[in-house]
């Protein structure tokens, strides 16, 4: 009897060989990433400091000791009164903040479609060429559709804080018709066959490599551009929740990509989801009758 080794073919090695490859490129990327953001992603306070400072003046009491000190926490409430000069250096920061974020909490929710990718495009090419290179390149055109949505989050960003709705420092509502507005937006859409739609796609990658494969390196950016479209598609109001919670609010960063993770992986995603959206509805008419009592 041969043993259960001997029956592994060359081109299962191979494909083993590849899955731990992209798995670590994904791993480090996303560690990266996360580590960027809680380094503060260049706004000068950790993204921790952020976090703990946010939650010390919404709830008006002193601050643990360790957190922020007390000239920090004086310093970051001079700040949120003082709007940020949105010049090209400043700008830059913020479209480069709203990227790796974007990257930290997404890549891990689309990582079993780039290996099943992986897996596909070996099977496609021929013997001993690669299909590392292409699968970097799926990454890398997932990654850019959530570089053009960053673009848009720093001009809304710039827009709000102009218009005095988003505080510049904590960079969350400062307006109850503002929250409210976000809340029940993302609620609905949770709701909206459009939302159901692109989360059909980000759950089911055999059915969309089977319907969208296209060939070479080209058609792998395409693949992986489309998939970041509809995974945009599927997750964008959920990403917007960040101007109602804190841009750089640790806990609502790693709260929504659990909950992106969720959706798109077990069996009762799609209910999930649903379910979100109603309470976020909820939430936002709390904040309504707030803001008309």
């Amino acid at each position: 009897m041969r043993s259960a080794s001997a029956t592994v073919t060359p081109l299962e090695t191979i494909l083993r060989r590849d899955r731990v490859v992209v798995l670590g490129a994904l791993g480090v990327v996303v560690l990266a990433s996360w580590a960027y953001v809680l380094a503060g992603a260049g706004m000068g306070m950790s993204a921790w400091q952020m976090s703990s400072l946010d939650l010390a003046l919404g709830r008006a009491k002193p601050m643990p000791i360790g957190e922020v000190s007390a000239g920090a926490m004086s310093g970051a409430m001079s700040a949120m009164a003082t709007p940020a000069r949105w010049d090209l250096g400043y700008a830059g920061i913020m479209v480069s903040m709203w990227w790796v974020m974007m990257i930290a909490m997404m890549v891990p929710s689309a990582a079993p479609m780039i290996l099943l990718y992986a897996a596909v495009a070996r099977r496609q090419r021929e013997k001993g060429s690669d299909a590392l290179l292409p699968t970097g390149i799926f990454a890398w055109g997932y990654v850019a559709v959530w570089g053009f949505f960053s673009v848009i989050a720093a001009a809304l960003q710039r827009g709000f804080e102009a218009t005095g709705i988003l505080s510049p420092m904590m960079m969350n509502s400062t307006s109850l018709l503002f929250a409210a507005a976000i809340l029940v937006a993302a609620g609905l859409y949770q709701l909206t066959p459009a939302k159901q739609a692109c989360l059909r796609h980000c759950r089911g990658p055999i059915q969309f490599l089977m319907g969208h494969w296209r060939p070479g390196r080209w058609g792998a950016f395409w693949m992986g551009a489309e998939h970041g479209a509809y995974c945009l598609g599927c997750c964008w109001a959920l990403m917007a929740l960040l101007f109602f919670g804190g841009v750089m609010n640790l806990y609502w960063i790693a709260g929504l990509a659990v909950i992106v993770l969720l959706e798109k992986t077990i069996p009762s995603g799609d209910t999930l989801g649903k379910v979100i959206g109603g309470l976020l509805v909820l939430w936002g008419a709390t904040f309504l009758y707030q803001a008309m009592a």
